[in-house]
C-alpha cells in the first residue's frame, strides 16, 4: 500500500489520521451549483423514506447532469441548498431532512479525494467546514474505507 499524507504524524499534533466532527454548519450541503449524485438504490431509498413512488422522486427531487443523476438545489440567502437541508427545525442548526438515507456523497464528507491530495487541499477546505480537524480522530484505514464510498 502507497503510503499518504495522513498517515504520517501531523506536524502540529504528533497525530496520524484526521479528525473530524459535524457541526451542523450545513456548508457541505450549500453553496456554489454544485452535484450530490445519486444511484438508483439511493433513489429507491430515499423515494421510500418519502413514502413515494421512485419515478415520482426521481422526477419532483432530481435532476440529470453530465456526471450522473443529482438532487436538486433551491437557492437561498447562502448560496443553492440541497433540497433537504432544512435550516427551520433546529435554531443555528442546519439538518439533514433525510440523514438516515443520504447519499454516499455526503455520507463521505469531508473524506473525498479532491481533499485527501495532499495537507494543503484538507487545510483549506477547513476554511468552509469547521468540524475539520475537530472532534473524533479517524485512523488512516477508516478514512481510506470513507473515502471509497465516494461516488466519484
Amino acid at each position: 500500500m502507497t503510503r499518504e499524507w495522513f498517515d504520517s504524524p501531523d506536524p502540529d499534533t504528533g497525530e496520524v489520521g484526521l479528525r473530524f466532527a459535524c457541526t451542523m454548519c450545513g456548508n457541505c450541503c450549500s453553496g456554489p451549483p454544485g452535484y450530490v449524485l445519486v444511484s438508483d438504490a439511493e433513489c429507491d431509498a430515499l423515494a421510500a423514506r418519502l413514502g413515494m413512488g421512485r419515478e415520482a422522486f426521481v422526477e419532483r427531487y432530481t435532476e440529470p447532469t453530465r456526471y450522473g443523476r443529482s438532487l436538486v438545489e433551491r437557492e437561498g440567502p447562502r448560496g443553492f441548498d440541497c433540497i433537504f437541508l432544512d435550516r427551520d427545525r433546529v435554531p443555528g442548526a442546519a439538518v439533514c431532512g433525510v440523514y438516515e438515507d443520504r447519499p454516499a456523497q455526503c455520507r463521505s464528507w469531508p473524506f473525498w479525494p479532491e481533499l485527501l491530495r495532499s495537507r494543503d487541499d484538507w487545510t483549506r477546505a477547513r476554511g468552509t467546514c469547521p468540524g475539520i480537524d475537530r472532534g473524533r480522530l479517524h485512523t488512516p484505514q477508516q478514512v481510506r474505507v470513507i473515502r471509497e464510498r465516494h461516488p466519484r
